[in-house]
């Protein structure tokens, strides 16, 4: 006959090697599924300034401000396998020192349970819109897209975006004084 240790390690074998076939049927379950939602994005009161960024050096680099609206409807992207949402506002554009400029204006977490419908009147950026250089004077072709990370239950952090962006421009001259965008 078996020992008692060796039962309770056929039985934790046994019992492991089960929830992990299951854990990996549960991820694939969802692995397959298209998480894109359509996103309306719009900007207003747009205000650039050259000020110094004491954080790294006394160079006078470009600060963006703006207002924007959002709304989406996230509800389709939550699952039995999602947790939570983690949704973030980037702006992306190209100027001469770098093909590719992205920077996050804004961020939230939703929680499962939570409301997943978004609608934002007026926001603030939550972030600063700093650029490395004077590449936001004038700039003509600045995107506004919002993605998000679907933290699973079970499986890997896929990133995705939503369908719609808003496409922006900067004042070709910078904001003078205090302005309250």
């Amino acid at each position: 006959m078996h020992t008692f240790l060796s039962r309770v390690n056929a039985v934790s074998a046994f019992s492991l090697s089960t929830l992990a076939a299951l854990t990996f049927f549960c991820f694939a379950s969802t692995f397959f599924k298209s998480y894109t939602a359509p996103v309306s994005i719009t900007a207003a009161n747009i205000v650039l300034k050259n000020v110094p960024e004491y954080a790294v050096s006394r160079e006078k680099n470009d600060l963006g401000a703006l207002r924007f609206d959002m709304t989406s409807d996230l509800t389709p992207l939550f699952n039995w396998n999602t947790k939570q949402l983690f949704l973030y506002l980037v702006a992306e554009y190209e100027t001469q020192n770098n093909k590719v400029n992205q920077v996050v204006l804004w961020d939230r977490i939703i929680r499962r349970g939570e409301s997943s419908i978004i609608t934002l009147k007026n926001q603030h950026l939550k972030y600063y819109f700093w650029d490395d250089g004077n590449g936001l004077l004038g700039h003509k072709n600045v995107s506004l897209s919002l993605s998000w990370n679907i933290i699973p239950i079970a499986g890997t952090l896929p990133l995705w975006s939503g369908s719609g962006s808003y496409k922006l421009s900067f004042p070709s001259e910078y904001t003078q004084g205090r302005s309250s965008y």
